[in-house]
């Protein structure tokens, strides 16, 4: 498995990521003091929408993913978003 680390406040950072592909994904989402949209995850290739505590880390198991493609995650107003992006 691997670990894709990314900050969720005002935004996300980082913004684009590369991750290897056809193995297993945790995408471990921290927050601290996060009150704002980004606190609203969707990432619609999986299905996954859910409210981020304000302070924490939250871990989304993401499934294997094919070399090529990309995995975008999105605020709940659509303002905000990062990319993960498998080679």
């Amino acid at each position: 498995k691997q670990i894709i680390e990314i900050n969720a406040k005002g935004g996300y950072s980082p913004r684009v990521t590369t991750a290897k592909a056809d193995i297993p994904t945790i995408l471990k989402l921290n927050t601290r003091g996060t009150f704002d949209c980004s606190a609203s995850l969707i990432i619609p290739k999986i299905g996954y929408q859910k409210n981020l505590p304000p302070s924490g880390v939250t871990a989304v198991e993401i499934p294997p993913q094919k070399s090529g493609s990309t995995l975008r995650g999105l605020c709940g107003m659509g303002m905000y978003s990062f990319r993960i992006n498998f080679n």
